[in-house]
């Protein structure tokens, strides 16, 4: 059986050791804490405009202010800064948080266009950075399409004596 770090790399073509090449360069320091604010609001201003309404459905009930500080809080610790996301939220655990959300290889690909869009016109990001940057976040949305995979298989079937009969 495949672990979900496995699925992940075949599933969003990013070999491992690439999908955490960000870890060799401290993100944080080369770029600020603004910057990452900038990425994470470009990238909620398109994914609340987004023309899909499937898409836009997935965050209806998320507040685009809480969406862009939790993002780029979870970016900063993730990427050499202090940990603002865990101070405020606790672990990370992102299969858990992802959870209520329908995380499919469709869906996977629409949040990545827009980071994509969101990582190219955020200037004061440099094409070394953008490219791991983008390596991460590939593999990181599809280790959350393995995780939401595994709990769809994992769902309790009901049984007669459970639903009273």
């Amino acid at each position: 059986m495949q672990s979900l770090q496995q699925k992940a790399s075949e599933w969003s073509g990013v070999p491992t050791d690439d999908a955490f090449a960000i870890d060799d360069t401290n993100l944080f320091q080369k770029l600020s804490l603004q910057t990452f604010i900038n990425l994470s609001t470009n990238f909620y201003n398109r994914v609340y405009d987004d023309e899909e309404e499937w898409f836009r459905s997935i965050f209806a009930n998320s507040e685009k202010e809480s969406a862009i500080q939790n993002q780029y809080e979870f970016f900063v610790q993730r990427m050499g800064g202090p940990s603002l996301y865990s101070q405020r939220r606790g672990h990370p655990a992102l299969i858990a948080r992802h959870r209520p959300f329908p995380v499919t290889h469709q869906a996977a690909e629409r949040w990545l266009h827009h980071m994509q869009q969101a990582l190219d016109s955020t200037p004061e990001i440099d094409d070394d950075s953008k490219i791991k940057m983008m390596n991460f976040f590939r593999h990181t949305a599809y280790f959350l399409v393995a995780g939401d995979e595994l709990k769809n298989q994992s769902q309790p079937i009901p049984c007669k004596h459970a639903a009273g009969r």
